[in-house]
């Protein structure tokens, strides 16, 4: 098996502290690990592009934008990649945009916080 394999995980997040929560929850999936973090919507399409993760964790309110920026410069340059919205935002209207960007599952970070685990864990590694 190849020493990179696994699904790799970017985190978009503009807290530190919630962004270290999430590196534990990808933690918990086998296989999983984080190959990039950003607090800013400018970082994050530029480290998306740069580590080519399987999947991102994005929060809707980043530094310098939103999350909606993000999947608008990334998903259509890398339509595979699964992204997971994750927000304290979760307004129908905010669901609806991200979905139609491309997000894979919009969840409310008061309620759904670990179903971001349950995501990641059920997904397949893109071939390298």
């Amino acid at each position: 098996m190849e020493e990179n394999a696994g699904t790799k995980v970017f985190i978009a997040e503009d807290s530190a502290e919630v962004r270290r929560y999430i590196v534990d929850l990808v933690e918990e999936v086998e296989g999983a690990r984080v190959v990039g973090e950003a607090e800013s919507a400018e970082a994050a399409v530029a480290g998306i592009m740069r580590t080519e993760p399987d999947c991102v964790v994005l929060d809707f309110q980043l530094a310098g934008g939103t999350g909606l920026d993000v999947l608008r410069a990334v998903h259509p340059r890398a339509p595979q990649i699964t992204f997971i919205v994750l927000t304290n935002f979760a307004n129908p209207q905010y669901q609806r945009a991200c979905v139609a960007a491309g997000a894979r599952c919009f969840f409310d970070k008061s309620s759904e916080f670990t179903r971001v685990r349950d995501v990641i864990a059920g997904l397949e590694p893109l071939p390298n």
